[in-house]
């Protein structure tokens, strides 16, 4: 799936650049091309199914402080293998989204380097990092942290599958409110 997170970014962000509405994007996709959820519900893709369990927004994360006029937006996920076959899990498969200002409007988790690509390591032990295996009916549950922009108070983890051939299937929104553990900054 790591090689082919480049293109599922730009397709999931040109659907999110050219569609407005959830009807817009099951015309893209079909009848059956999307899904969302809310905090709680599992979204049961083609590989996996996943759960955005909770989630927060944050000034500081393990000793870490986002660059100016963000916070983290921390969100603990559960991910089942449905697979018939062990499969390999990257951070870059879940991007978190808010707004509607399209291509500025989404990030990875903060183990992936997206300008270089490089994996970087957790920074703490309860984070999934940004490459990992689920064997057959494995379950993990970790977090995902982003740094997303401050002001914003409604957010989407949105996966959309992408196939060895290519090709795409579904796309999978879960919507939520995180609870804002922010604190003034002072001047």
């Amino acid at each position: 799936m790591k090689k082919h997170a480049c293109a599922a970014l730009a397709l999931l962000t040109a659907a999110a650049l050219t569609l407005t509405g959830c009807d817009a994007l099951s015309s893209l996709t079909g009848s059956d091309g999307y899904e969302e959820g809310r905090m709680g519900d599992t979204m049961e893709t083609y590989f996996f199914d996943y759960t955005v369990n909770s989630a927060y927004l944050c000034n500081e994360y393990a000793g870490t402080t986002p660059s100016g006029g963000n916070v983290f937006l921390v969100a603990e996920v559960t991910v089942k293998n449905t697979d018939a076959r062990s499969i390999e899990m990257y951070d870059t498969d879940f991007q978190a989204q808010w707004g509607s200002e399209g291509e500025e409007d989404y990030r990875f988790p903060i183990t992936t380097d997206m300008d270089t690509g490089e994996e970087l390591a957790p920074l703490t032990e309860d984070q999934l990092p940004g490459t990992y295996p689920l064997a057959v009916d494995e379950e993990v549950t970790g977090l995902l942290v982003y740094e997303v922009p401050t002001g914003f108070q409604d957010f989407s983890i949105s996966y959309m599958e992408y196939f060895d051939d290519d090709s795409t299937g579904d796309v999978y929104f879960v919507y939520f409110t995180p609870e804002d553990q922010t604190t003034p900054v002072s001047a």
